[in-house]
C-alpha cells in the first residue's frame, strides 16, 4: 500500500461512513456494562468486512479479527464504546436522544476511527504479514472497567504490541501527542468517616465536632502532597464530597469525606494508600474521635513502553513533520488502557480533537463537550501506519540481517 497517496485517499474515502457512524453512536450512548446496542452495532460492520467476530468478551466486549496474506506476528488496536451519565446540551442534529447520556469523552469517534480503520486494512489483507485484532471494550468510564474483563478473555492471546488512540480536545486537530514514559495516572479513591460525639450547637464544649475534624482532616491531607511527596514525582489528593450533620444548630457525630488519588509512580501511590489512612487515624485521635478508613485502588498508571512509543512518534512525524507531533506532560485523569500495557508492549497517544475556531473546545466529560470529527482521519491513518510498522519491522530486521 503507498503510505502516503493511496493510504489517505482511502482514508478520505471512507471518513463520511466514519462521520455516520460517529454520529449515530452519539444518538444512541449506553452507559458502562450497558453496552448491548452498541457493541451489536460494532459487532454487524466487522462481520460486513468478513472479519472473524467474537462477542460477550469479558461482557460487551467486541473483536475483529484480520489475517493476513503472510504469517507474521500479531498487532492489536483499542477502541472503547461506553458514555457516561451527562445531559447531552449541544444543540445539533446529532445531539443524544438518551435522556442522562452522552458521548462527553469522544468514545463514539474512536469506535468510528478503529471501524474506519479495519475497513481500510481488510481492503489490503493480502499484503499485510500477520494479524490485526480490533479491540472494541466496554466500561472505560466505570471501575472497574472492561479492559481486565476483556484480557481475562484472552483478547491478548498471541497479541505481540498493542495500541490505542485517544481523540484530546486539549490539543488542536492536526496535532498528536505521546511519551515514551507515564502517560496517564493511576486513579484511586478513598473513603473516610470520622465519628465523634454529636451535641447542641450552642454547647460545643460538650460535644465532639465531627464536621470541624473533617476539615481540619481536608488541610492536613494537603500536606501529604506539599511536604511529602517529592516535588519532582506527582501526586494529587483531591476531596470531592463532604457529608455531615442534619441541621443548623446540632453539632454533627459523623461526617464522610470521600476523594480521589492520582498517581504517576507505583512507590508514591503505595505511600499516599499509607499516609492518608495513619493522617486520618492520628487527627481524629487528636480531637477525641475515631475514624473509619477505606482506600480503592482504580487504574493503574498508564505507561507506554519506550519502543513502541518511540514507533508510534516516527509514524506521527512521517505523518504530520516533527512540529505537529509533541511531547506531552503526563496527564492526571487515569485510562484502563493501562492493563492492556501491563500484558504487552504498546503506546497509548492523544489525537488533538480540538478546534477554537469552531468552539469545540469544552473538556472532556462536559455537557456540551464535541470534537473536531476530522481528527478521525489522523486516529485511523496513526492506527494503521502503527499496525503496519510493527508487523514490518521483524521483518524489515531479518532481512536486513
Amino acid at each position: 500500500m503507498d503510505m502516503d497517496g493511496e493510504l489517505r485517499d482511502r482514508i478520505e474515502a471512507v471518513y463520511p461512513w466514519m462521520v455516520e457512524l460517529r454520529r449515530e453512536f452519539h444518538q444512541y450512548p449506553e452507559l458502562s456494562f450497558m453496552e448491548e446496542r452498541t457493541s451489536a452495532r460494532v459487532a454487524s460492520e466487522l462481520k460486513k468486512l468478513n472479519l472473524k467476530v467474537r462477542t460477550g468478551l469479558g461482557g460487551h466486549g467486541v473483536v475483529g479479527i484480520l489475517d493476513g496474506g503472510r504469517p507474521g506476528r500479531t498487532v492489536a488496536l483499542r477502541a472503547d464504546m461506553d458514555a457516561l451519565p451527562i445531559q447531552d446540551e449541544k444543540t445539533c442534529e446529532y445531539r443524544s436522544r438518551v435522556d442522562g447520556v452522552m458521548h462527553a469523552c469522544g468514545h463514539d469517534a474512536h469506535m468510528a476511527a478503529l471501524l474506519g480503520t479495519a475497513r481500510v486494512l481488510t481492503e489490503k489483507k493480502d499484503e499485510i504479514p500477520g494479524r490485526v485484532v480490533f479491540l472494541f471494550q466496554h466500561a472505560e468510564e466505570q471501575i472497574p472497567g472492561g479492559a481486565s474483563k476483556m484480557i481475562e478473555a484472552g483478547v491478548l492471546d498471541g497479541v505481540d504490541a498493542v495500541y490505542g488512540v485517544h481523540l484530546w480536545t486539549p490539543l488542536p486537530c492536526g496535532v498528536i501527542g505521546i511519551r515514551d514514559d507515564a502517560l496517564m495516572a493511576a486513579a484511586d479513591s478513598f473513603r473516610i468517616r470520622v465519628t465523634g460525639k454529636g451535641g447542641h450547637g450552642g454547647l460545643p464544649h460538650e460535644a465532639v465536632d465531627a464536621v470541624a475534624i473533617a476539615s481540619h482532616l481536608v488541610v492536613n491531607l494537603q500536606t501529604l502532597i506539599s511536604r511529602e511527596v517529592d516535588p519532582l514525582k506527582s501526586g494529587v489528593i483531591s476531596v470531592g464530597r463532604i457529608e455531615g450533620g442534619g441541621s443548623f444548630n446540632v453539632i454533627a457525630e459523623t461526617c464522610t469525606l470521600t476523594g480521589t488519588v492520582r498517581t504517576l509512580d507505583p512507590k508514591v501511590r503505595a505511600f499516599l494508600q499509607q499516609r492518608i489512612g495513619e493522617v486520618a487515624e492520628q487527627t481524629a485521635q487528636m480531637f477525641g474521635a475515631r475514624c473509619k478508613y477505606d482506600y480503592g485502588r482504580g487504574y493503574p498508571a498508564v505507561v507506554n513502553d519506550r519502543e513502541e512509543a518511540h514507533r508510534v512518534a516516527g509514524v506521527a512525524r512521517q505523518m504530520l513533520g516533527n512540529e505537529q507531533v509533541w511531547e506531552v506532560p503526563p496527564i492526571m485523569a487515569g485510562e484502563d488502557f493501562a492493563y492492556y500495557l501491563q500484558q504487552r508492549p504498546g503506546a497509548f497517544s492523544l489525537v488533538g480533537a480540538g478546534n477554537k475556531e469552531k468552539g469545540w473546545i469544552y473538556p472532556h466529560h462536559h455537557p456540551l463537550f464535541d470534537l473536531d470529527e476530522r481528527a478521525m482521519k489522523v486516529s485511523a491513518e496513526l492506527m494503521i501506519r502503527s499496525a503496519l510498522a510493527c508487523l514490518t519491522a521483524e521483518r524489515e530486521s531479518e532481512a536486513a540481517g
